[in-house]
């Protein structure tokens, strides 16, 4: 039997709601991926605590007692921030030194306009 094809919707929204707004999918995703970085509470401290400091830079060793947890937890949720590319990682001898990107931050805030 062969298969019919539905008609398209027609151009008049009927709500209100056209279809030249907003994100389209490509954007969604990739504000989607954005936030879910950013969406911890762990994560948010973190980027929160860096940009609170004077020279807008944290070594992984004050972070981990600022949020109590182990060294290796912080470190992945900090390895998260800089996929996401909120902060950047510079290796200072045995420690890593983390910076919020400030570009990236205003991606986030972008998305809500």
């Amino acid at each position: 039997m062969p298969t019919r094809e539905l008609p398209l919707a027609a151009t008049t929204p009927c709500c209100g709601i056209g279809t030249d707004g907003g994100l389209s999918a490509a954007e969604a995703e990739r504000s989607a991926a954005l936030l879910k970085a950013v969406a911890d509470p762990v994560r948010l401290r973190l980027l929160s605590a860096i940009r609170a400091t004077a020279a807008g830079e944290a070594c992984v060793c004050d972070l981990t007692p600022l949020v109590g947890l182990s060294q290796p937890t912080v470190s992945h949720h900090l390895k998260v921030l800089v996929e996401a590319g909120l902060l950047t990682r510079d290796k200072r001898g045995s420690w890593a030194w983390f910076r919020i990107v400030p570009s990236r931050v205003e991606q986030v805030r972008a998305i809500f306009g």
